[in-house]
């Protein structure tokens, strides 16, 4: 079988703010809102809140109107604010209770060009099961699997599976598999909580129960940790070690309860030195496909944007039985764009510029015996 993960960075849809040219560009917008959703989800409003809240507001377009040029705050009952004709906001909720609504961003359609090139990686592939990061929802994995892949002459999958995470955003993580890999158990650690009472994945830590056509079982843990982009660097840090010891103990309980055959695949937002996956990545006896004899990295260590060392953030981890069940492996760089002086690989023709490029991440992928 074929195993390989890919970050799609969304399919038919995309934040606005996380949709502009760079990263850099979008990271304040998403701070902001960070920062006003946690003020508006307050029990109690106290007299900071609402000056907060105010000057977020004013930050993020919404001084004049619940509609901004990146985000949308929808007031369905209640009365959370007034704009008084001679300008400005007043917030006159004293707390959650007092109005019915949300604060939400704005999504703008991915390129036409990108969204193609995605569904090209995910055919060239030929992955039995393909793991899937940043996609919308279940059903617009499942549209873009039966419409799109289809609209280019490639095969749909024949599962798809997906549960809704934590992110906001429309980032969640998912599992696509051929004919004859079917999906049984699927267990979600969406609701996991750390001793703050918080949610510890940033999307979820899916178990997904894969059966080959030989009849051997599979575990697949999908992930995409807590990112760099936005928030403080500590902060970021120790939310991605908490993860990173979550995930270690999921594995240890599997192999407690004597599973052999255990992928742990995703976007881990680290690199492989780095100490918050340490206890993913040295504390387990997880092994990544990139140290496989077998395995070919084109090159070019990095799976994110020119894949230098430090770009290497993408991972297919996997147990020692199915390490050692390892027949090749490699990277699927066709969809990024290669960079122009010098170009460091061959895209596909329709990646004319960065913009057209299916995503900015390689997909992995693992041929295994099992």
């Amino acid at each position: 079988m074929k195993l390989a993960v890919y970050n799609v960075e969304n399919l038919f849809d995309r934040a606005k703010a996380m949709n502009l040219d760079s990263w850099e560009e979008g990271r304040p917008v998403l701070e902001k809102f960070a920062a006003l959703n946690a003020l508006l989800g307050e029990i109690d409003y106290s007299p900071t809140d609402k000056n907060g809240m105010v000057e977020l507001m004013r930050d993020l377009g919404l001084e004049k109107s619940d509609t901004g040029p990146f985000v949308i705050l929808r007031r369905n009952r209640g009365g959370l604010l007034r704009r008084p004709t001679a300008g400005g906001i007043v917030i006159d909720a004293n707390g959650r209770a007092d109005w019915v609504g949300s604060l939400e961003l704005r999504d703008a359609p991915v390129n036409e060009h990108a969204m193609r090139n995605t569904a090209r990686v995910m055919m060239d592939l030929e992955a039995d099961v393909l793991g899937v990061i940043e996609a919308e929802s279940r059903p617009v994995l499942a549209a873009f699997n039966s419409e799109i892949l289809r609209a280019l002459g490639g095969q749909p999958f024949r599962h798809v599976m997906l549960i809704d995470g934590n992110d906001e955003r429309g980032i969640d993580v998912g599992l696509m598999s051929r004919e004859g890999f079917s999906i049984g158990t699927l267990r979600s650690h969406v609701d996991d909580q750390g001793p703050n009472g918080q949610p510890i994945f940033s999307r979820d830590c899916p178990e997904f129960e894969v059966t080959t056509p030989n009849g051997a079982r599979l575990l697949i843990l999908v992930n995409h940790l807590k990112s760099k982009g936005y928030g403080g660097t500590a902060a970021s840090n120790a939310k991605r070690k908490a993860q990173a010891e979550r995930i270690a103990q999921i594995y240890k309980g599997l192999t407690d309860n004597g599973a052999t055959h255990i992928a742990v695949i995703g976007d881990f937002n680290d690199t492989p030195a780095s100490a918050p996956l340490a206890p993913l990545l040295h504390d387990t006896d997880l092994q990544d496909v990139f140290t496989h004899p077998s395995f070919d990295d084109g090159g070019y260590p990095g799976t994110y944007d020119l894949c230098n060392a430090a770009n290497k953030i993408d991972y297919l981890l996997l147990s020692p039985a199915l390490f050692d069940l390892v027949q090749a492996g490699g990277i699927f760089r066709k969809g990024m764009w290669p960079g122009s002086r010098p170009r460091r690989w061959e895209p596909y023709a329709e990646v004319g510029r960065k913009a057209d490029a299916a995503s900015d991440h390689a997909a992995i992928w693992a041929e295994i015996d099992v």
